[in-house]
């Protein structure tokens, strides 16, 4: 199952950065291990977004509670959960497996 995740601040931009480092190093942790597929700041500066994979919700609320993030109550975080029906033919399976692939048109959509 995928999972969006929008992180939002929730405390003063100087505290969220205090704790950005150690952020950083848990995203780090959590793609090595293959949970998270990307992540990274939302362009109005307020937050962020993560796409996760995992077997279902209980991993990823286990793993937002690792993040400093929530340890220091400096942002919010917003789980939504998707088992994918259709995928881009070269979106990875293991993250979409009973998904319908679709390849993509050489020149995009007409």
């Amino acid at each position: 199952m995928l999972f969006s995740i929008t992180v939002s601040y929730i405390r003063p931009l100087e505290v969220v950065k205090e704790h950005l480092d150690a952020h950083k190093e848990w995203l780090v942790r959590y793609i090595m291990a293959g949970t998270i597929i990307v992540a990274g700041p939302v362009p109005q500066g307020d937050g962020g977004f993560i796409l996760a994979h995992a077997q279902d919700a209980s991993e990823i609320t286990g793993m937002i509670a690792d993040d400093p993030f929530d340890r220091h109550k400096v942002a919010r975080f917003d789980i939504r959960a998707c088992d994918p029906a259709l995928r881009a033919a070269d979106f990875p399976e293991r993250w979409a497996s009973a998904a319908k692939a679709f390849a993509v048109a050489p020149q995009g959509l007409s």
